[in-house]
């Protein structure tokens, strides 16, 4: 039997154990986890997929794959022509689809099972840009090699990307992998820049309307996250969150403003993200609100407190203190968060995503 924070957590929503019984319990398990074996599959279900060496073998040939297919591609691809770009890259979607669904029927393989089917609807754009090469037929004008396809905002590249997502769709309807949301959001990432361009049949555009576009984009991908958090047993949901995480906060922290009012906002944003947090108990918003926070650390330090002695002090202390905190936290979590959920109105911990065993 495995038992996870989370069956603790519904052991005190249920009043079976108190807050300092089920942190005391949790610390007991803690200290004879070292000493305890790995479960066995029960009823031979695959393994929980964990980061152990061997997956992260698995997902760095994967990422290798998709890269040298992908960001990688050198211009000597072009000499193919599009023919030949388009026989090449639908082959090595037909091989790694026909290898991965082998493996995906034995629970020991499913994990790069799974990741070759990735890797075959990531060889969706070439495919297309080759078709597109071979036949001169472009959704908005030629966008050039396909190497600028990851690092150049063009309107040419919005039929590879739909095909992209329509191949991840009904991959993942017939392939339960959670790592198949990544290229799909990855993907739509991309298609709400190159939209307005190819819309508005234009060849480039501000980089402010880009910002305004992926902040739209960002907070409409969190909630469709948000919403797909509640539904699925698996986690699929964290590669929206990911995602649209990067858009979001990525396009705001790119914007300039000299006025500290605003700074201040986007560290009281930030602040918020940490606790968004713990109560969506997802890790994701906790690194990009720290690293907004510090961020805005760093701007105090070397522009508004650049000549003062005891600002260093006070962050040390600072940083002291949440430590301290997070120590206390890790020691009381059980009952910290009975307290803050019984503060929280019952309508909003309704919409509330349930506690995931592996919430990332």
């Amino acid at each position: 039997m495995r038992i996870e924070r989370a069956d603790l957590d519904e052991a005190i929503a249920q009043q079976i154990l108190t807050g300092p019984q089920a942190g005391a319990l949790w610390r007991l398990l803690e200290r004879r986890q070292p000493a305890a074996a790995p479960p066995p599959s029960a009823g031979g279900d695959a393994p929980a997929r964990r980061f152990t060496g061997l997956n992260v073998a698995y997902y760095f040939g994967a990422v290798l794959i998709i890269g040298a297919m992908g960001w990688l591609m050198t211009l000597g691809w072009e000499a193919f022509g599009g023919g030949g770009i388009f026989i090449i890259s639908c082959s090595y979607a037909l091989c790694f689809t026909l290898a991965g669904r082998r493996r995906l029927s034995e629970p020991q393989t499913r994990t790069p099972g799974g990741l070759l089917v990735v890797v075959a609807v990531c060889m969706t754009p070439l495919a297309v840009y080759g078709f597109e090469r071979m036949t001169g037929v472009w959704p908005h004008s030629d966008p050039g090699a396909y190497r600028g396809f990851f690092p150049w905002i063009r309107g040419g590249w919005f039929a590879m990307e739909a095909a992209t997502v329509i191949a991840g769709l009904v991959a993942l309807r017939r392939v339960k992998f959670p790592f198949l949301v990544a290229p799909i959001a990855l993907v739509l990432w991309f298609m709400s820049m190159d939209a307005v361009p190819a819309l508005l049949h234009a060849e480039a555009w501000e980089a402010d309307i880009a910002r305004r576009v992926s902040i739209a984009f960002g907070l409409g991908m969190t909630f469709v996250a948000f919403q797909i958090d509640h539904r699925t047993d698996e986690d699929y949901a964290f590669w929206l969150y990911f995602f649209g995480m990067i858009s979001f906060w990525g396009a705001l922290t790119s914007m300039h403003s000299d006025s500290e009012r605003n700074r201040l906002l986007y560290c009281a944003m930030n602040l918020g993200f940490i606790v968004l947090s713990g109560l969506l108990r997802r890790r994701v918003f906790l690194v990009f609100g720290a690293i907004g926070v510090n961020a805005y650390l760093v701007h105090l330090a070397w522009r508004v407190f650049e000549h003062s002695m005891i600002f260093p002090f006070a962050l040390t202390l600072l940083g002291l203190a949440i430590i301290a905190t997070a120590v206390w936290y890790q020691r009381n979590r059980a009952a910290v968060q009975l307290r803050i959920e019984s503060w929280v109105p019952i309508w909003i911990r309704d919409l509330l995503p349930p506690a995931r065993a592996a919430a990332r």
